[in-house]
């Protein structure tokens, strides 16, 4: 939690709930913007004081499934635009699969995504499943320029993305900046997207390949 709070403050307004004591002081003294907080994630009162319903997104990453599903749950129904949750058991990752959780990502299938990146086109260097293979997210790495790449130089709500498929964030050099529609996508960016229907992998990763006239 404290390595992605770090990552994730520096160009975004994060809060992280702590419920262990000695844990919330350590985080709290490990962070430079982040706010922490010492309490329940599953807490209703404390997401609606914390305005729940104006968050981006929320990140569920206890080692404790339950409480993650049914934070993540919580959030989403009190207005969290997108939620994600880390789930360990397999046998819940099935349980959420058509729930209102956006994205369960499991270790297990992380794991197994990795080894599967080198079949993949273009310059895709991770492949996670998400939902026990019901979804993948995958990590590109943007090149070329604007007439040699459908992405390269151009903002999130320009790039013609296949339905059900959507950029979560980008990585800049030591940046982790959360997609938003005006977010413009630059050269060396290493794009997150976030792909429901398996079927349109081959059309997310055609918009990251650069034409062959401009190698």
């Amino acid at each position: 939690m404290q390595r992605l709070a770090r990552a994730l403050e520096k160009d975004n307004s994060v809060k992280v709930i702590e419920p262990n004591k000695r844990r919330f002081e350590l985080l709290a003294g490990r962070v430079e913007r982040a706010l922490v907080l010492s309490g329940d994630a599953t807490d209703e009162a404390l997401l609606q004081e914390e305005n729940i319903d104006e968050m981006d997104l929320f990140i569920a990453v206890t080692n404790d499934d339950e409480n993650n599903i049914m934070s993540s749950l919580l959030a989403k129904r009190m207005g969290a635009r997108r939620v994600v949750s880390l789930i360990n058991r397999r046998s819940y990752v099935d349980l959420v699969q058509s729930g209102q959780i956006d994205i369960a990502l499991s270790p297990a299938q992380a794991t197994i995504g990795q080894l599967r990146a080198p079949v993949r086109r273009g310059d895709v260097v991770a492949v996670h499943s998400l939902r026990r293979g019901a979804a993948e997210a995958l990590e590109a790495v943007v090149h070329g320029d604007r007439k040699s790449c459908r992405v390269t130089g151009r903002r999130v709500d320009e790039i013609e993305l296949p339905p059900g498929s959507l950029i979560g964030a980008v990585v800049r050099g030591d940046e982790v900046l959360m997609a938003h529609h005006d977010t413009r996508i630059e050269a060396g960016d290493h794009v997150i997207v976030f792909v429901s229907d398996k079927k349109s992998l081959t059309r997310v990763e055609k918009l990251f390949q650069v034409s062959a006239g401009s190698l």
